[in-house]
C-alpha cells in the first residue's frame, strides 16, 4: 500500500487540538497507511525560514516549517488572505494585490516543496490542501517528483472572468494543471475551472473531468463534497443537554424559540444582511415578535485586519440599533457574541434551536448546516435556513434554501420557519440527516483517494 503524505498551511500536531472532523479524517487516513503530514509550524522567527521540525506518534511523521515574518507576512496575512481569499470568494472589490506578496507566496511554495522533495518515495501518495498552496504541485515537479499528487479546494472556485482579473493569474491557478487529480466541493466549482482552463490557460477539456493542459499532459478533476464526523457530532449534541451552558442558555430563552447563527467573523458569511433580514422579519411579522430570539456566535478572525475590524463594529452597530428599537424588558431580540465555544457544547446550542440562519454570501461548503443537521433531535429536529450560494445548498435539499441579499425573502422565510408544524419539519430533516450520514467526512477522504490512487501518472 503507497504511503499517504498530507500538506496543509497548518498540521495537526499530537496533543493538538484535533476537534475539527478533517483532521480527525486525515490522521484516521495517515493511521491506515503510515505516512507524513508536512506544513507551517505555527512559529514565526526572527531570521532565516525554512527550519524543520519533526514528531512521530506510531507510523505518522509530522514535519513542520518555521516561517520568517516577512515571508508570513506576504505569503499568509498578504497573498493567501488579503488577495486569494476575496478573490475566491467573489470579492474582487477586496483583492489586494502587489507583486511583493505574489513574489513571498511563491517563495514559501518554493521552500515547502525544497523541503518536501527530500522526503517523498514515488509511490507516495500526495494530498494537498486549500489556496494556500496551489503552486506546490509545479514546485515539486521542478525538483522531479514523480508521485502521484492530488489537491483539494476548501473554499468556493470564481468565474474564469474574475480569475483571470487577477494579475499573474497563472501562478496560482495556471499552477493546478500539475496535479495528477483536482477536487472540488461543487459541481459549479468544477466546471468554473474547466471555463477557466480553456479561455485562459491554455488548456482543454477532453470530457467531463478530464483535462489537457497546454503541453499536452493530461490529469483529472473531479467533485468531492466534504462531509462532517456525523455520529460523533450527533452523540455530542445528545449528550450536550446535560451541559451547564446548555442549561444556561435554555433557560434564559424563558421559553421562546432560538434561532442561531454560528460564522468566524468574515466578510462572505452574510452576517450583516442576517442581521438586517432577522430586523425586517420583526418589522413584517409584528405578530411574532417576543417569540422569538436570535444568537449570532462569531469568533473573531484576523482581528489586524482593516476589513476584519469595520466588519465587528457593523455588526455591533446593527445589533444595538436593533436591540434599542425593538427589545422589551423581558426580550433582547438579538444576542451577539465573539468568543468561542467548546464543539461540545456548540453541538447542544444546535440541537436546542428551532432555527438556523446559515446564510453566506457565498461559501466552499459550510459545515456548519450538516452539523446542525446531525445534531438535531429526530422526534423534534429544527428548521435549516441555508443561502443557495452555499456549497452545501446543493446537497441539503430539506434546508429552506434563500437568497441572503432578498432580506424580505429572508424574513419571511425566517416566520414560516417559525410557524413550521412538527411533521413537515421531520419531513424535511430525515433525508438531510440520511445524506450527512451516509456521506461523512470518511467517506469523503476516501473517495478522494481512491480516485487519486486510480489516477494514472
Amino acid at each position: 500500500m503507497s504511503r499517504l503524505v498530507v500538506v496543509s498551511n497548518r498540521v495537526a500536531l499530537p496533543g493538538s487540538d484535533q476537534a475539527g472532523g478533517l483532521a480527525v479524517a486525515l490522521n484516521a487516513a495517515l493511521q491506515e497507511t503510515g505516512g507524513l503530514w508536512f506544513g507551517w509550524s505555527g512559529r514565526i522567527v526572527r531570521g532565516a525560514s525554512g527550519e524543520l521540525h519533526e514528531q512521530r506518534e506510531g507510523d505518522i511523521a509530522y514535519l513542520t516549517v518555521d516561517l520568517s515574518k516577512d515571508d508570513f507576512d506576504g505569503y499568509y496575512n498578504g497573498f493567501a488572505n488579503r488577495t486569494l481569499w476575496p478573490l475566491l470568494h467573489f470579492r474582487p472589490d477586496l483583492v489586494d494585490y502587489n507583486r511583493e506578496t505574489q513574489a513571498a507566496y511563491r517563495r514559501v511554495n518554493a521552500l515547502f516543496a525544497e523541503k518536501l522533495a527530500s522526503e517523498l518515495r514515488p509511490d507516495d501518495i500526495v494530498w494537498v490542501h486549500d489556496y494556500h498552496l496551489m503552486p506546490l504541485a509545479q514546485e515539486l515537479r521542478k525538483r522531479g517528483v514523480k508521485s502521484r499528487l492530488g489537491f483539494f479546494l476548501h473554499v468556493p472556485l470564481p468565474s474564469a472572468d474574475l480569475i483571470a482579473a487577477l494579475p499573474n493569474h497563472q501562478l496560482p491557478f495556471g499552477a493546478l494543471t500539475a496535479y495528477d487529480l483536482l477536487g472540488f466541493q461543487t459541481q459549479r466549482d468544477l466546471e468554473r475551472f474547466q471555463d477557466y482552463l480553456r479561455l485562459y490557460a491554455g488548456g482543454k477539456v477532453l470530457r467531463q473531468g478530464v483535462l489537457q493542459d497546454r503541453d499536452g499532459r493530461q490529469f483529472h478533476a473531479g467533485v468531492f463534497p466534504i462531509g462532517i464526523d456525523t455520529p460523533v457530532i450527533a452523540e455530542l449534541a445528545a449528550d450536550a443537554v446535560r451541559k451547564s451552558g446548555v442549561r444556561r442558555l435554555k433557560s434564559s430563552l424563558a421559553g421562546r424559540a432560538l434561532a442561531i447563527g454560528v460564522d468566524r467573523l468574515d466578510y462572505s458569511k452574510g452576517i450583516p444582511e442576517r442581521f438586517r433580514a432577522f430586523a425586517r422579519f420583526l418589522e413584517r411579522h409584528p405578530d411574532q415578535r417576543g417569540k422569538l430570539t436570535f444568537l449570532q456566535i462569531a469568533p473573531v478572525s484576523r482581528g489586524g485586519v482593516n476589513e476584519y475590524r469595520a466588519l465587528r463594529r457593523e455588526l455591533e452597530q446593527l445589533a444595538g440599533h436593533i436591540n434599542g428599537g425593538l427589545a422589551e424588558p423581558d426580550w433582547t431580540p438579538v444576542r451577539y457574541v465573539n468568543r468561542n465555544y467548546p464543539h461540545a457544547t456548540l453541538t447542544g446550542f444546535y440541537r436546542m434551536a428551532r432555527i438556523a440562519l446559515v446564510t453566506p454570501l457565498r461559501d466552499g461548503m459550510n459545515l456548519v448546516a450538516k452539523e446542525f443537521v446531525a445534531a438535531q433531535d429526530p422526534e423534534d429536529p429544527g428548521v435549516l435556513i441555508l443561502s443557495s450560494f452555499a456549497g452545501a445548498a446543493r446537497e441539503l435539499d430539506g434546508a429552506m434554501q434563500v437568497n441572503p441579499y432578498d432580506l424580505d425573502g429572508v424574513a419571511d422565510t425566517i416566520s414560516e420557519a417559525l410557524e413550521m408544524p412538527l411533521d413537515e419539519r421531520q419531513r424535511r430533516w430525515r433525508p438531510m440527516m440520511e445524506r450527512v450520514s451516509r456521506y461523512d467526512i470518511h467517506a469523503w477522504r476516501r473517495d478522494f483517494l481512491a480516485a487519486l490512487a486510480a489516477t494514472p501518472r
